[in-house]
């Protein structure tokens, strides 16, 4: 990780713009689920992590309330998570087929995995002005990210998020829709590929499968070598 990223992480960490969403980290982190209920609870913004040389940035929208925000690292310790990074695994872009916590050895390779918002909103609803509020650090992110060619979003809220950023920043002409898949150019020459997410409920009715998002990973990773 090098200065600019662990200045980032350091300011994204001590992040209290938005009093709801640290005042609701607390909540969950005092009111803990019965099988964590004797862990420490990481309590905080997550930053993003991975590899800063990434060509490749998976996009969620927000931290799990009892995995990233117990965990301290995106999409880890809970079932979206291991999902994900079993499919990383079988795509050859992570190490390990489990992420559980901050020491467990983890690497993904020219990858680097981030959430729009850093704190868990109230019942998975952000409010703009905290999607405001957080953009910058998202923008940031993107900046420092000099060799990243392709963004998938998990799920179309992280999408159509993403696309409201690219519009501050950009004039779109093109009208993008989330369709799981489909690839679009975004003016910065960086690949947008929307992709359903990868929770329990849309995992159990096959809305995505392994070999949906295996494959969704492995053409990314051609798309980045191109």
């Amino acid at each position: 990780m090098n200065y600019k990223f662990n200045r980032l992480n350091r300011t994204i960490i001590k992040c209290k713009k938005c009093p709801r969403l640290a005042n609701f980290i607390k909540k969950v982190s005092r009111e803990k689920r019965k099988q964590n209920i004797n862990e420490n609870y990481w309590g905080k913004p997550v930053t993003g992590f991975g590899d800063i040389n990434a060509k490749l940035l998976i996009l969620g929208l927000a931290p799990a309330a009892h995995g990233g925000t117990r965990t301290g690292r995106a999409f880890t310790g809970d079932k979206s998570g291991e999902f994900l990074f079993h499919c990383l695994y079988k795509s050859k872009i992570s190490n390990q087929p489990f992420s559980k916590s901050l020491n467990d050895g983890l690497k993904i390779k020219s990858t680097y995995i981030t959430n729009i918002l850093k704190c868990v909103p109230p019942g998975d609803k952000p409010l703009n002005k905290e999607l405001d509020n957080c953009s910058k650090y998202f923008d940031t992110e993107i900046s420092n990210l000099n060799k990243l060619k392709i963004i998938i979003t998990l799920g179309k809220v992280a999408f159509d998020n993403c696309l409201k950023f690219y519009k501050k920043k950009y004039t779109l002409t093109k009208k993008m829709h989330f369709k799981h898949g489909k690839s679009y150019l975004l003016p910065d020459n960086v690949t947008l590929i929307p992709s359903y997410h990868p929770s329990p409920r849309n995992v159990n009715t096959k809305l995505i499968s392994e070999k949906m998002m295996v494959t969704l990973f492995k053409r990314a990773k051609k798309i980045s070598k191109a």
